[in-house]
């Protein structure tokens, strides 16, 4: 048995808003969504996909946290910083390996996004 992929699931306050932010933002397509109106949907790029959900009953908005490991870091942040996002930490050299930063979502759900550093330890 092998574990094949992870699809966080974010709860959010208003879905096509929410969409919205992770298309024009984040460049993700929409890979599914379901309901009249939809009020569940995925959105995807290369091989991650975050599923997002606005539902009554569903976490609290805002709740979760991931980190996306990228390349072209300083790229990614500047595209992400044109695009208006919210910089929650902005880009840095971290102690751990990685530099990186994090974003928060219109509802509050927080992704932290990085690379690992040439030549730090691990890498």
């Amino acid at each position: 048995m092998k574990f094949e992929s992870v699809s966080p699931i974010f709860s959010v306050t208003d879905l096509p808003q929410s969409i919205d932010f992770y298309r024009r933002v984040l460049g993700f397509g929409i890979a599914w969504s379901w309901g009249d109106p939809p009020d569940i949907a995925a959105v995807c790029r290369d091989s991650v996909e975050i599923t997002l959900i606005q539902r009554a009953g569903a976490s609290p908005a805002g709740a979760s946290h991931i980190y996306l490991r990228v390349s072209e870091i300083d790229t990614c942040y500047q595209g992400i910083v044109n695009a208006g996002a919210r910089i929650v930490v902005p880009l840095q050299d971290r102690p751990y390996g990685m530099r990186d930063f994090r974003i928060a979502d219109p509802s509050g759900n927080e992704l932290s996004i990085g690379q690992v550093i040439a030549g730090a330890h691990g890498a």
